[in-house]
């Protein structure tokens, strides 16, 4: 903004093109698939009435958090929160868009390897972003078996 309260064209111009720069290093390290993730991201947040909650801590000191909602044996909706970096934003993005419509035992067989293959591969130094977003997923699955087993139990 100018002194007078009016856009500034100048600095307008100066954010493009820092984002064009940011946007040109990043296409050098990322596919395009992790970065459309990164960009805009799906199912964000923590589902209401979860049927399971899973936490992970990563390597970079960043975490996930998925929660879950069963509609019978399969996860009718998944989501994810994460302060990590772009690579696990993307990882938590496509992971809960594989994850919902599968069973558990379809969902427990996810590999972090098959994540990053669907995302066009990571940079070995991001790698870990894979296994941070598939164990916060297991670890939301055994939550869901947990809370059934326990609610059998106690019907009984």
């Amino acid at each position: 903004m100018t002194e007078d309260g009016k856009e500034s064209p100048e600095l307008d111009r100066i954010v493009q093109n820092i984002m064009s720069a940011l946007e040109s290093e990043d296409s050098k390290i990322y596919s395009e698939d992790v970065i459309a993730e990164f960009k805009d991201p799906a199912n964000v947040g923590s589902v209401a009435d979860a049927d399971g909650v899973g936490f992970a801590d990563g390597l970079c000191n960043d975490t996930m958090e998925i929660t879950l909602k069963l509609d019978g044996d399969r996860i009718a909706r998944c989501m994810f929160f994460t302060d990590g970096c772009g690579a696990t934003i993307a990882c938590g993005s496509r992971l809960t868009k594989i994850a919902t419509g599968k069973t558990l035992e379809e969902a427990l067989a996810i590999e972090p390897e098959y994540l990053a293959g669907l995302l066009g591969g990571l940079p070995d130094d991001h790698k870990h972003c894979t296994s941070l977003a598939v164990i916060a997923l297991r670890n939301a699955l055994r939550d869901c078996v947990r809370r059934r087993k326990e609610k059998e139990g106690g019907e009984q």
